[in-house]
């Protein structure tokens, strides 16, 4: 081995062993930090509001503590010492989400606590399962890169055979042979593998999206370049941020898989189905919870992702709207003149004279009067409406009930009468839909009864068409004096 291949190396593993996904896993506390981020974030709770991490952590804290094992290693200070330490190196995030303070795990400590699980159960190992699911990738691969259509359909006619052979086999046997509980377990190990590693892939996702974010808003504040062409840029950007980072593109098409809700409820069924299996009795709990928690997992995953698109297309298209390169220059001006007028007093000997007086600025000449001294004229009357004029007989056709019409021809029927037949006799230029309304009304006010079964009527439209319309069976009054007899 050369030397240039062995310092590559090294530099590799040293550059790996910076993270602080190992940093975590190698540090002096980390028992304690894998133990405490695994009680304090669950399936489902991705995020914990600061102040109750702050005193759950503390509670956790003081209930290792008593026990009085020598060999116990625990951070000093309250449970905000310590998450502010672990926010410094880089193990939990803060945002706001619906207004409130949270924690949530970063990419790093998301995938040092799978790692953590996974080798702490001890399950780690080769099985079929597992060479299968590697050798199907493969497959998969191979399939998707073919451009020979005579190969490409040759791996099809010899699924489709080996999928005829097997309906075959069912219909003449009448049962469908599973496999025995040993290989189930090996299968569900094998989910709960993959499963463990799609927290870090969201949570990965979602920081690579804030810290395009961050970039965009740092490009914005320097002015480095016209501000029509910033503009345009990161305007497109903000629109389509999924597309800016390889984690988001990748995520994109995965999005397409598991986005779905459909699919993510089927995913939930078939994962309860999977639990009533007579196989998941060699499953222990925490693995039965788990494989319970998988589409919930899944679920929060691309809430989160899509979650984090959100805010950062809402922080850049406000930094776009609000960027004005002359205040924020005359900003940092103000910012340099002030820190500079600091260093000026920073020596021992410096005599600064006191501020004796604000000064006095220069208004210029001021408004004498906040309002007009005349007071406000009365609006003009309203005219009568029958100086009204109409431009034509459609326009009041469209208008308003009828009431003048209706109250004259309600008057003249008997003292209780059917309101759907009623409306069915009126004259047709007071048969619209509007009028119906204003004999409900009329009828309403004298007092009516609730009749079983269902009336029907038609009104006609100004314009010639109809309508018809249904309501429960209503036997109405002429006048009140009878709706109080």
């Amino acid at each position: 081995m050369t030397g240039s291949r062995a310092e590559a190396a090294y530099s590799r593993a040293v550059a790996a062993f910076s993270t602080p996904t190992l940093d975590l896993l190698h540090g002096r506390f980390a028992p304690f930090v894998v133990a405490s981020l695994t009680m304090l974030f669950t399936a489902d709770r991705a995020s914990v509001p600061i102040a109750d991490a702050h005193a759950e952590l503390a509670e956790i804290m003081d209930e290792l503590r008593p026990d009085g094992d020598d060999d116990r290693r625990l951070p000093s200070g309250s449970g905000r010492d310590v998450c502010r330490n672990w926010v410094r190196l880089g193990w939990l995030v803060q945002q706001i989400d619906d207004e409130v303070e949270v924690y949530r795990l970063s990419a790093h400590a998301v995938e040092a606590l799978e790692i953590s699980g996974r080798t702490g159960s001890g399950r780690t190992r080769v099985s079929n399962s597992r060479v299968r699911t590697l050798l199907d990738a493969v497959e998969h691969l191979s399939d998707s890169a073919e451009a020979d259509p005579v190969r490409r359909l040759a791996r099809l006619r010899a699924e489709r055979d080996l999928i005829h052979a097997e309906i075959s086999r069912i219909e003449e046997s009448g049962r469908a042979d599973p496999l025995d509980d040993d290989e189930l377990l090996e299968e569900a190990e094998n989910v709960l593998h993959l499963a463990r590693e799609l927290p870090a892939d969201f949570t990965r996702v979602a920081e690579s999206l804030k810290a395009m974010q961050r970039d965009v808003v740092a490009h914005l504040r320097r002015d480095e370049r016209p501000t029509g062409e910033v503009l345009r840029e990161y305007l497109q950007r903000a629109q389509d941020v999924m597309q800016a980072t390889p984690e988001g593109r990748a995520f994109a098409g995965a999005l397409r898989l598991i986005g779905d809700p459909d699919r993510i409820d089927a995913l939930t069924e078939q994962l309860s189905g999977l639990l009533d299996q007579p196989f998941a009795r060699l499953l222990d709990s925490s693995q039965r919870a788990e494989l319970d928690a998988v589409g919930r997992r899944v679920e929060l995953g691309v809430e989160e992702v899509l979650a984090a698109q959100r805010r950062a297309s809402h922080v850049i298209t406000g930094q776009v709207k609000t960027h004005d390169p002359l205040r924020d220059r005359q900003i940092d001006d103000l910012l340099r003149d002030v820190i500079a007028g600091l260093h000026g007093w920073s020596g021992p000997a410096t005599v600064v004279d006191p501020v004796r007086s604000m000064p006095l600025i220069d208004l210029g000449h001021l408004r004498q009067t906040t309002s007009d001294i005349r007071p406000p004229r009365a609006p003009a009357p309203l005219t009568d409406a029958e100086d009204v004029d109409f431009v034509d007989h459609d326009t009041r056709a469209w208008g308003g009930p009828r009431y003048a019409e209706l109250e004259e021809y309600v008057a003249a029927l008997g003292a209780e009468f059917d309101l759907a037949e009623a409306f069915r006799h009126v004259p047709d230029a007071t048969r619209r839909p509007v009028d119906l309304l204003g004999l409900l009304e009329i009828a309403h006010r004298n007092g009516l009864t609730d009749e079983d079964g269902i009336s029907t009527v038609e009104a006609l439209r100004p314009d010639g068409t109809t309508r018809r319309f249904a309501f429960g069976s209503v036997t109405a009054r002429s006048t009140k004096e009878d709706a109080v007899e």
